[in-house]
């Protein structure tokens, strides 16, 4: 029986990993040291009893958005394909590390590939989620023009998650940049409204606004500070957390 403290205040999440957040800070490619701390951390949170649902980008190799313009002879479509393909060489990695350490995982995407991996089904995800299984989403919503961001947010809704948990190397929303701006404040909570009026863009807005119309809580926080991802899922306060605005209690 789990102690109080390792008890997930959440059933059901999906963690959204950046590609970059697989390679050395200011580096390309795969590091496989970056790979299996994110894994352990994961692994570590699943043993709460948490389900736990990983969408993953694929910058760290390839983004589609460095090929459109027209001189590179690429059409943005197919860049856009390229980049999801990245996304399915991390999703193998993380399946690998996470695996290392005893989790039962299933990497599917949203491109068939069946050598490979399993295609994304909704009942088929959920399922494994009930079944304890770590799911990777890869190969983002299967379509060009959206980044992973947005389906990470469709995704969250789809599985019925409680809350969508953005993983970064911050440690949450600030009022700007704090690498260019040393006086940026960092939130504590913002509601929806504060985050389109100040135009805050901690994730791609078509993600935003698909959690906002739906009222599914984001949590922004670093997970280069270990055990934060396990921290996040038992609801101690780390990061961010972006929601509806709170209406006030009537007395």
């Amino acid at each position: 029986m789990n102690d109080v403290s390792d008890t997930p205040r959440y059933r059901r999440v999906v963690l959204k990993l950046s590609g970059e957040s697989f390679a050395h800070a200011g580096e390309r490619g795969i590091a496989m040291e970056e790979v299996v701390d994110i894994a352990r951390q994961i692994h570590q949170a699943a043993a709460t009893g948490c389900e736990i649902a990983v969408v993953i980008g694929g910058g760290n190799i390839l983004r589609g958005a460095h090929f459109t313009h027209s001189e590179s002879g690429i059409q943005e479509a197919t860049a856009h394909y390229m980049g999801m393909l990245a996304t399915v060489i991390n999703g193998l990695a993380l399946q690998d590390a996470l695996e290392s350490f005893g989790s039962d995982t299933r990497l599917m995407t949203a491109i068939k590939m069946d050598g490979v991996a399993e295609p994304y089904i909704r009942r088929r995800a959920q399922s494994h989620l009930r079944k304890k299984r770590i799911i990777i989403l890869a190969a983002g919503t299967g379509g060009p023009f959206v980044t992973t961001d947005t389906a990470a947010a469709l995704r969250a809704l789809e599985l019925a998650a409680e809350i969508l948990l953005k993983a970064t190397r911050v440690d949450g929303v600030y009022s700007d940049d704090p690498e260019k701006n040393p006086h940026a404040v960092l939130y504590q909570t913002l509601d929806y409204d504060a985050v389109r009026q100040q135009n805050l863009r901690f994730m791609d807005s078509t993600a935003i606004a698909q959690c906002m119309e739906r009222s599914l809580p984001i949590l922004v926080f670093n997970y280069k500070r270990d055990g934060n991802i396990q921290r996040a899922i038992r609801g101690e306060k780390v990061g961010t957390m972006v929601g509806p605005k709170q209406r006030p209690a009537s007395g």
